[in-house]
C-alpha cells in the first residue's frame, strides 16, 4: 500500500512538527481500509465520510441541465449548488467517446459553473454545501489508478524516463474537479476550522496516494493543492510531512517505482525554505534519513533537480550540515553509472558553493580522493565535469587555502591524465589546472612532482623486480622440464 501509516493521536497531530523517522508502516490509515490494487493507492473505506463517498452509478435516464446561478434568486442558490453537486457525482466511461456524450458535456458545464461560483465569492457557501462538495470531489478523484505497464505484462520495469506517460481519459472532468478543490482551499471565505472537518487526515492520505498517477497534469494539480493545504491547515503539517516521508521510505528501500517523487520534493523544497533557525534536530534527521538516501535509487535522474534544491537549501540554512551532506554524497557515489556520476558532480558543486572553510576542511580528504578518481574516468564527460569544478571561484578559493593537503592527493590523477587519457579536451583542461597549481604555489607543486616521480621510480623498480623474479621462475621451470625429458630418454634407452 503506497504511503500507508497509522493515523496519529490528537496529541501527535498537535505537535509543532514530526517527521516520523523510521521505516514505513504497513498498516493503513484506519483499520477499515482495504487496498484495491497491489501497487496503487485506490483506498476504499467501509464507513462513509466526505473523503470516502461511494460514487453513484451512471444515470439510467437523461440528465437535464440545471439553471444558471444568476438565473435564480440569491436565497435559492445554496439549494441549486447542492443539486449541481449531485449531478457531478455521476461518473462516465471516457474510454468510449460517443457513449453518454450529452451527459458528459452537461457535467463539464456544471463543473465550470461551480468553479466560477466558488471563485467569484458572490455567496458564502453553507457548512452542508462544503461537506457535500468535498464528497463530490472525493467521488471523482479518489479512484484505483491503472497498473503500470510492467505490472500488466509481467516484464521487467523499463526505464521510467523512456516510458510514455499514461494520460487519464477522464481528464476533462478531473481537471475541473481539481480546480474546484483548489479554489475552495485558497478562497478567503473558507473557514479553516470548519474545512478541516472534511479535509482531514484520511483525505490527505488519499490525495498523497494519487501522486503515483502517471498523468503529469494530475500530479501538477496535486502538488499545488497539497502545498496549499500545508500552508492553510497548520494542524495537518506534521502529519503531511510524516506521510510524505513514508512514501519516500518505501520508494528507497522497497519499490524504486513512484511517479510523484519529483513533485513531492518540490513541496518539501518550499517547506525547507521556511524552516526557522536554529534548525530542529528532527529536520536534520530528515536530511540524513530521507534526502541523502534518495541518491541511492537508480531513477534519480527523474527527480534529481528537485532533490538537489532541497539539499542545497539545508546547507544554505545551516552551513554546519555541509560536511554531513558531502559525506552522504560520497557514501552513495555511483561506481559504474556515468550519467548519475555527472549529476552528483553538479550537485557537489552547488553544495561546495555554500560550504564554509571549516566544514570544507573536515571532508576534503575523502572528497578529493573521489574527485581524483573522477578526473581519471575513461568517460570523458565525467572527467570533464570534475575538471570544471576549478571554474568556480569559491571552490578554487577553498582549494587554495588547503592546497598543501589537496594537491598531493590529486597530483597523481592530473599527471595520469596528461600521460594516458584519450580525450584531447580532458588533456587541455588538466594542463590548465596544473598550471594554476604551479602559479599558486611553485614550491609545493615542485615537491609534489618530485614525490610523484620518486613514487613512479619505486613502482617501476618493484615492477622490474617482479618481472625478473617471474623470468627466473620461468627459466627454472624450463630447465627442470628439460632435465625431466632428458632422464626419460635415458630410461627408455636402458630398457631398450
Amino acid at each position: 500500500m503506497k504511503g500507508g501509516h497509522r493515523k496519529p493521536s490528537k496529541s501527535e497531530a498537535n505537535e509543532p512538527s514530526s517527521y516520523g523517522i523510521g521505516p514505513p508502516s504497513r498498516s493503513g490509515p484506519n483499520s477499515n481500509v482495504v487496498v484495491s490494487h497491489a501497487s496503487r493507492g485506490g483506498l476504499v473505506p467501509s464507513s462513509p465520510s466526505p473523503a470516502t463517498a461511494t460514487p453513484p452509478p451512471p444515470p439510467m435516464g437523461p440528465v437535464e441541465p440545471l439553471p444558471l446561478f444568476r438565473d435564480v434568486p440569491v436565497s435559492e442558490r445554496q439549494t441549486l449548488f447542492l443539486r449541481k453537486l449531485q449531478n457531478c457525482c455521476f461518473q462516465f466511461d471516457f474510454t468510449d467517446t460517443i457513449k453518454n456524450a450529452r451527459e458528459k458535456e452537461i457535467k463539464r458545464q456544471t463543473l465550470l459553473e461551480l468553479v466560477d461560483f466558488i471563485q467569484s465569492g458572490a455567496s458564502k457557501i453553507s457548512e452542508l454545501c462544503q461537506e457535500e462538495m468535498i464528497k463530490m470531489v472525493s467521488v471523482n478523484i479518489f479512484r484505483c489508478l491503472p497498473p503500470a505497464s510492467h505490472e500488466n505484462t509481467g516484464q521487467e520495469p523499463a526505464d521510467p524516463e523512456e516510458e510514455e506517460p499514461y494520460l487519464e481519459p477522464a481528464w476533462p472532468h478531473l481537471q475541473l474537479v481539481y480546480e474546484l478543490l483548489l479554489r475552495y482551499i485558497v478562497s478567503t471565505d473558507t473557514d479553516t476550522k470548519l474545512a478541516k472537518r472534511y479535509i482531514d487526515h484520511s483525505f490527505v492520505l488519499k490525495l498523497l496516494d494519487l501522486f503515483d498517477s502517471e498523468d503529469p497534469r494530475e500530479r501538477e494539480y496535486l502538488k499545488t493543492i497539497l502545498h496549499r493545504i500545508y500552508g492553510k491547515f497548520m494542524v495537518h503539517r506534521p502529519f503531511i510531512r510524516k506521510a510524505i516521508n513514508n512514501i519516500f521510505y518505501r520508494f528507497i528501500y522497497e519499490t524504486e517505482r513512484h511517479s510523484g517523487i519529483g513533485e513531492l520534493l518540490e513541496i518539501l523544497g518550499s517547506i525547507i525554505n521556511g524552516f526557522a533557525l536554529p534548525m530542529k534536530e528532527e529536520h536534520k534527521l530528515f536530511l540524513i534519513r530521507v534526502l541523502i538516501p534518495l541518491h541511492k535509487p537508480k531513477p534519480i535522474a527523474i527527480y534529481h533537480q528537485q532533490l538537489s534544491y532541497c539539499i542545497v537549501q539545508f546547507v544554505e540554512k545551516d552551513y554546519k550540515l555541509a560536511d554531513t551532506v558531502i559525506r552522504g554524497l560520497l557514501k552513495y557515489w555511483p561506481v559504474t553509472n556515468c550519467t548519475k556520476e555527472n549529476l552528483f558532480l553538479g550537485e557537489l558543486e552547488e553544495v561546495l558553493e555554500a560550504t564554509q572553510p571549516v566544514e570544507f576542511q573536515r571532508c576534503m580528504v575523502p572528497l578529493f580522493q573521489q574527485i581524483g578518481r573522477c578526473l581519471n574516468s575513461s568517460h570523458f564527460q565525467v572527467a570533464e565535469r570534475a575538471l570544471f569544478l576549478w571554474n568556480n571561484e569559491h571552490i578554487v578559493g577553498l582549494i587554495a587555502q588547503n592546497r598543501s593537503v589537496i594537491l598531493p592527493i590529486i597530483y597523481p590523477a592530473l599527471e595520469k591524465n596528461i600521460q594516458t587519457h584519450w580525450n584531447q579536451a580532458v588533456h587541455g583542461l588538466t594542463a590548465n589546472i596544473k598550471k594554476m597549481f604551479m602559479e599558486m604555489d611553485p614550491e609545493l607543486f615542485e615537491e609534489c612532482r618530485r614525490q610523484y616521480e620518486e613514487k613512479q621510480a619505486k613502482s617501476k623498480e618493484v615492477e622490474d623486480k617482479r618481472q625478473f623474479t617471474w623470468k627466473r621462475l620461468a627459466e627454472a621451470a624450463a630447465e627442470r622440464e628439460r632435465d625431466r625429458v632428458g632422464r626419460g630418454e635415458e630410461d627408455h634407452m636402458i630398457i631398450s
